[in-house]
Order: C-alpha cells, then structure tokens, then sequence
C-alpha cells in the first residue's frame, strides 16, 4: 500500500508539473495571439491625389511607430466621396469641400482640413528655364483657346528677354472627378471673368480645349512627354517628375511661387470656417500679408463617418495626421496646417464613435 500511494503521488506531481506548463505555454501563446491581433489592424482610404505623397509617408511612419497598417488608393477626389459615402473605406479624401447635396447622400459624414499645398500650373518647354512667368487671365486664355502659340505677346511680355518657340500649346486637364480641378478651375473663376460665365468651376467641368488625363500621375505623365504642353497638378508632382513650372501674379502686383513661403502666406486668407469644416484661400486679396502668397493653394480634406466600426483605430491615425504627421510635409511642399485648423480637426473628430 506505501508503494502504491508513493506512486500515486508521484504520478499526481508528474500530472501537476504538466498542467503547469501547458499552462504557461497557453499564457505566452494567448498573449501572442492578443498582442498580433491589436498589432494587425489595418486602416483603408481612398481618394484625392493631390495629397498621396503625403500620405504615403504617412503610411510607412504610423505602421511603424503604431502598429497600425494604413492602406490608401488615389482614386481622385469624386472616387474618395464615393467610398466614403459608399462605406467601403474608413477615410475618404478630397480636395474638394463636400457640397450640401454630397452631404446628405453621405447621410453622417464630416470633413475636416488635414493637408495644405499649391496646385502647380507646369510646362513642358526645352531650352527655357523654370519659374516663367504668367497670370491667371493668360492661363484661363490657355484653356479658352484664345491664346495658341507660346510666342503669343501677352506670353511673351511677361517674361522680357526669353525666347519663347513658334509652337502649339496643348493644354492639359483631370478627366476625372478631381478637386485640384475644383482648386484650379475656382482659381480662374476669380481671374477670368469670360471663364466664370462659360465654364465655371468644379470638380468636373466640360474644358474648352485640351487633352484629358486621369489623375495627377497622368497629368505631370502626359506633360513630360508633350513638348508645348501646359497642365496643374499639385507642386509634389511636378517636383517628382522634374516638371517646370510657372510664377503666378498674385493681387499684390507679385510672381510668387509654390513653395512654402507662397502657401503660408496664402493660409491667412481665410481663418473662418463654415458650417461644414470649409475652407477658401484661393487668390487672396492685395495686401502687405499677401505680398508673398501664391494663389492657387488649397487646404484637402480627410472625410469620416460619424460612425465607424474601426473608431477607437480611426481617430487616433488622423490626430496623429494632423499634428506629428506634419512634419513630414515641408519636404514635400505641405506647409503644417496652422493650429486653430488642429484645433478644429480634433473638435470635429469628438463626433466620430464605433
């Protein structure tokens, strides 16, 4: 009977000893499985190409300081409002302010400001240098079709001591849904009245000349390969794809430039937002504050749903986007979004819940 309970007990301590480490190894495996699944979240966006080159270095830096995979299509702004709308993606993105009408199909959508830039006015013209000078009333001509041929005089004027060729222009658009086309297009409306009461401005509009072209990409792509061609695309692209690019007169009387100091000076055109997280600052006013600014900047905006299954992923991605991410955009040409713009993006994003 001792020898029978001796081995009863050391059977029960073999048994012991194995559940214990069974146990620690479904600890350490449970905590594997719950640190992989808070680690594989994986956030999707589609929309404006405007703001792409920003957002994929957003996506490389929040993946690796969070965790979090950050997944994003430029598709064009109208593709973006179409996601959002649709519920096929978390975030949508448009350069474009969403219009009463998208609003309501969106039906618990908010936008919010998150990248700020310039829309480039490019050419492709060999043996001239870059930063030629133009204005808006000579662009809207372009597009017109009132001014053909680069050695027009109300070209070659401007830019005193140049030798401009005897060559067709070919003008270049966005043939998709596209919010710089709304930064460009309202940009004319307020240098060309012919261009207001003809065409107008929007993210699609029926272009009097040119040649079409789907995204930014295939804008600056078209321009590169088309001597005489002129085109807009945001100042990123032009600078990727070693595109000139044109000085713009501003109301000031001054040719400014897309760069940073041009779009700061810009951003303190408008301080008042509207009802739905608007923003304008095309062609500001004349004026000592505006001596620098560039015309043709535009603030592109990140859309959300009010309610969103991926909440407690989402809201923390787009804060970090609107304050560390930024300043990742100076390289870029994204000047930092001012603060009361944060302050209002982190205000809008308390609506946001799962």
């Amino acid at each position: 009977m001792k020898s029978l309970d001796t081995r009863k007990t050391r059977v029960g301590a073999a048994v012991c000893g194995l559940l214990i480490a069974v146990s620690a190894v479904a600890a350490v495996i449970m905590a594997s499985g719950a640190q992989a699944r808070s680690g594989a979240g994986e956030l999707k966006g589609a929309g404006a190409t405007f703001p792409a080159p920003l957002i994929a270095v957003w996506q490389q830096q929040y993946e690796s300081a969070k965790g979090v995979k950050v997944s994003y299509n430029a598709i064009g702004s109208g593709g973006g409002i179409a996601a959002i709308t649709n519920k096929t993606v978390d975030f949508g993105a448009s350069d474009a302010p969403l219009s009463p009408d998208q609003f309501a199909r969106c039906n618990g959508c908010v936008q919010l400001p998150w990248v700020l830039s310039a829309t480039s006015v490019m050419y492709n013209l060999p043996g001239l240098p870059n930063n030629l000078r133009i204005t808006g009333q000579v662009i809207a001509d372009i597009y017109l079709g009132k001014i053909t041929k680069w050695n027009d005089r109300r070209i070659t004027r401007l830019n005193p001591g140049k030798s401009f060729p005897d060559k067709e222009i070919t003008p270049v658009y966005r043939s998709d849904s596209s919010g710089t086309s709304f930064n460009f297009t309202s940009y004319l409306n307020t240098a060309s009245k012919q261009w207001k009461s003809q065409v107008g401005n929007g993210t699609t509009v029926n272009w009097p000349k040119g040649v079409g072209a789907r995204g930014s990409s295939g804008v600056s792509g078209v321009l590169s390969r088309t001597e005489g061609a002129i085109g807009y695309a945001d100042i990123a692209y032009a600078l990727k794809n070693h595109l000139k690019f044109f000085s713009v007169k501003n109301r000031a009387g001054n040719f400014a430039r897309p760069g940073l100091v041009g779009i700061k000076a810009a951003s303190l055109a408008d301080r008042k937002f509207s009802s739905t997280n608007a923003l304008s600052i095309v062609n500001p006013p004349p004026g000592k504050k505006f001596r620098k600014a560039y015309p043709i900047c535009t603030y592109s905006y990140v859309l959300l749903r009010t309610t969103s299954p991926n909440a407690a992923e989402l809201k923390p991605f787009i804060t970090w986007a609107l304050t560390s991410g930024q300043q990742y955009g100076p390289r870029l040409i994204f000047q930092p979004i001012p603060k009361y713009v944060v302050a209002k993006g982190k205000a809008t994003l308390k609506r946001v819940h799962s």
